[in-house]
């Protein structure tokens, strides 16, 4: 299993959830865990997925998820598992 951390940054709106969500589901990228909150208007969430099933490049989805975040006005990032753990190490 290939999983990755998404993490999701911005001014809570409407939809920002299903909108990355449904990207998720029409590229087969099944989510294994979430959590999201909202501080004074701000939203967060951290995602961690499993993209196994993704027959692309990992730098393709996180540019694709990235340009997702960008239409909606939100800051998304992509990390492979793996450096998330080491870069959290310390």
């Amino acid at each position: 299993m290939k999983k990755c951390i998404v993490t999701v940054l911005g001014r809570d709106t409407v939809g920002i959830i299903a909108k990355v969500c449904t990207y998720l589901a029409e590229n087969g990228i099944n989510i294994l865990d979430i959590s999201q909150t909202i501080v004074q208007g701000y939203f967060n969430m951290m995602m961690i997925v499993d993209v196994t099933e993704k027959d692309t490049q990992f730098t393709q989805i996180c540019d694709e998820m990235e340009k997702l975040g960008q239409e909606i006005g939100v800051n998304i990032r992509c990390q492979r598992e793996e450096i998330f753990e080491k870069m959290h190490r310390l």
